[in-house]
């Protein structure tokens, strides 16, 4: 096609320009091919009159060649960058777990540390409520009080007993709250309307932590019994907290003790002693909720940590609520720890990887263009092969999530609706357990004055109230546990009355009138669990319509109506706005920012109704109020021919 010329330093290709065009395909693929070799070529000038061109080394021609390495580079960049935000991810995850775990066990050492320091207090105050109630069984206390003794010879007594055990002052006190006798320097006064002087009039012991001359004191006020049995005065043991408080001062971690009004009345760090969470000078803090567990980021304080994690332990023996406050410093070390091992890791990995794909590229870049025309169609037989199986495997994940989210959105509506009731709850279990100390108490004392007729009737009055806490926490249990069995036969009244049962201190809190007639032998096919709560949900919302209506009146009502079951919630409360919406979900008519309501209690109640084969509807009443029917299908009616 042509020749090669030397010119000093200089290289030359010259062709005739005639072979030019018939030869560019040629001239332009060995170009190509030279591109991406370690040289380039370019076109110099191209002479005319005796047709030939010239083709030369040039500067043109090795800025071609950088522009070329340089694209590549960018690629290679591209996906180091995709890399290491992969990296950082994972990191991150890495860092998230590990953090997560680490607060676990903190938690864990939090509760530990609680629960021997709140150990450690009331094992403390034990002692003087065990000292109240011994001393006020002495017979000298008993005599001063009844007239029969005097008070010179009770009040050596009391000195001798405030000596020996180490309490602050002991008073005898009778039923008027007048000072009959004391140790010397007690504080003088009538104690008539004290919360702990009155509870222990009542025949109990009370309980209370005043604060006298700037002391911080623990009082316990014990009954004094006449031989007849009536009360005939109180015993009050004073005792102090400096002393507990002593032993704990600026030990790890950070524990307090507050009492009904929110005031820090015990603590190892002296700073909070009788801080206020209602009078604002408690710390200044931000909470965050990770799995479960409270972290705490507190500003402005020296010798609580920055970053805590924040546990409770109610105490009701003393009336008080211990808390702690756990650093998580160390949870973030081990978090970062872990977290740069993996990077370390990832970074070693994708390092290997990059050299052995640089490696491979260039085979690969070969085998491509060799295998370019089937690789094409077999991507796009593959991709549609691909996208098919993904669309499938995507329903069928999208269908088992969804069970899986309904089902949970069940279980979480279950459990939410026990949280809105703990506190009734709490209520409902305490007053048995109160009642039984005190009918163990009395049975006992009878015991020692040899009347076990009466111990019996005391004894007899527990069991009653055992099998009461008994039934609460079975139907807790039973309405709390996650159903999974098929749908079978349920009694209507059966269900109802377990619902009301659990609603019962609502009900008893918001002073609403429940009218239900249960019904004999209505019974449906239904799940029992999820029946009940539908009623629950129902019932529920039926009284929080009825927080501010006059008369509040809850009717149930069971009937059944030719080929199916109707179960009827009526309310007397403001109505329903907009009965349209009551069933999709988020949809609620409570204010926004209130402690209760999302919006999914009627949804959840409309998909577990559509699961009976149920219909259930909403709607305002003609005299007041909101009425809900759920229309149920009754045992055998799905077995008939």
């Amino acid at each position: 096609m042509g020749g090669r010329v030397r010119h000093g330093a200089d290289h030359f290709i010259v062709c005739p320009i005639e072979q030019i065009a018939a030869s560019a395909g040629a001239v332009v693929k060995r170009i190509g091919i030279l591109h991406k070799g370690r040289v380039c070529r370019a076109l110099g000038q191209v002479l005319h009159g005796d047709s030939f061109a010239k083709w030369r080394w040039s500067l043109q021609g090795s800025v071609a060649y950088v522009a070329d390495m340089f694209a590549i580079d960018r690629k290679n960049l591209t996906g180091i960058a995709a890399f290491l935000v992969i990296v950082a991810v994972f990191t991150g995850a890495i860092w998230w777990s590990g953090f997560v775990a680490a607060l676990s066990q903190l938690d864990r050492r939090a509760q530990a540390d609680l629960t021997l320091a709140a150990d450690s207090l009331t094992s403390e105050l034990r002692r003087f409520r065990e000292l109240a109630v011994l001393t006020a069984d002495r017979a000298q206390v008993r005599d001063v009080l009844a007239g029969v003794a005097s008070v010179d010879a009770v009040r050596p007594i009391l000195q001798k007993i405030g000596d020996k055990t180490g309490a602050l002052d002991i008073i005898l006190l009778d039923t008027r709250g007048q000072i009959v006798a004391g140790t010397p320097d007690a504080p003088v006064g009538n104690y008539a309307g004290q919360p702990y002087f009155e509870r222990a009039m009542d025949g109990a012991l009370g309980i209370g932590h005043p604060i006298r001359d700037g002391l911080r004191t623990f009082v316990y006020g014990a009954p004094v019994f006449s031989q007849d049995g009536p009360v005939i005065g109180v015993l009050l043991v004073y005792a102090g907290v400096e002393g507990v408080e002593g032993s704990w001062r600026g030990a790890r971690p950070a524990l307090f003790f507050t009492d009904d009004a929110g005031v820090v009345y015990v603590s190892n760090r002296s700073e909070l002693v009788l801080r206020s969470r209602v009078q604002g000078d408690f710390l200044t803090y931000s909470r965050r909720i990770i799995r479960g567990m409270d972290i705490w980021r507190i500003s402005g304080s020296r010798y609580v940590p920055a970053r805590a994690l924040h546990r409770t332990l109610d105490l009701p023996v003393i009336n008080m609520r211990g808390e702690v406050l756990l650093d998580v410093a160390p949870a973030r070390q081990i978090a970062f720890l872990q977290a740069a091992v993996g990077a370390a890791l990832c970074l070693a990995f994708g390092a290997l990887w990059f050299v052995a794909t640089q490696r491979r590229r260039t085979l690969a870049e070969a085998n491509a263009k060799l295998e370019n025309r089937v690789a094409d169609r077999t991507v796009q037989l593959s991709g549609a092969n691909l996208s098919l199986r993904r669309e499938v495997d995507d329903r069928r994940a999208a269908e088992q999530q969804l069970k899986r989210v309904q089902t949970d959105l069940v279980q979480a509506g279950k459990l939410a609706a026990l949280g809105q009731m703990s506190a009734g709850i709490s209520h409902e279990l305490n007053q048995p357990l109160m009642a039984i100390q005190t009918f163990a108490q009395n049975a006992t004392g009878f015991l020692d004055r040899n009347r076990p007729d009466v111990a019996a009737q005391n004894l007899g009055k527990i069991s009653e109230l055992a099998h009461r806490m008994d039934r609460i926490i079975r139907n807790l249990r039973a309405f709390a546990r996650q159903e999974n069995e098929p749908l079978g036969d349920v009694d209507v009244a059966r269900v109802v009355d377990a619902a009301l049962e659990l609603l019962g201190p609502k009900i008893a809190q918001n002073a609403v009138q429940v009218r239900w007639a249960p019904p004999e032998n209505v019974i449906v096919r239904a799940g029992e669990v999820r029946l009940q709560q539908v009623v629950l949900n129902l019932a529920s919302n039926a009284i929080d319509a009825m927080e501010i209506s006059v008369p509040k009146i809850l009717t149930v009502d069971a009937t059944v109506t030719g080929t199916s079951v109707t179960l009827s919630v009526r309310d007397t409360g403001p109505g329903i706005t907009e009965p349209e919406k009551i069933f999709e979900p988020f949809y609620s008519t409570k204010a926004v920012g209130a402690a209760e309501g999302m919006g999914l209690g009627l949804s959840i109640s409309y998909g577990l109704v559509q699961s009976f084969g149920g219909v259930i509807r909403g709607r305002n009443h003609p005299d007041g109020g909101a009425i809900f029917t759920v229309d149920l299908v009754p045992a055998g009616a799905d077995k008939a021919p």
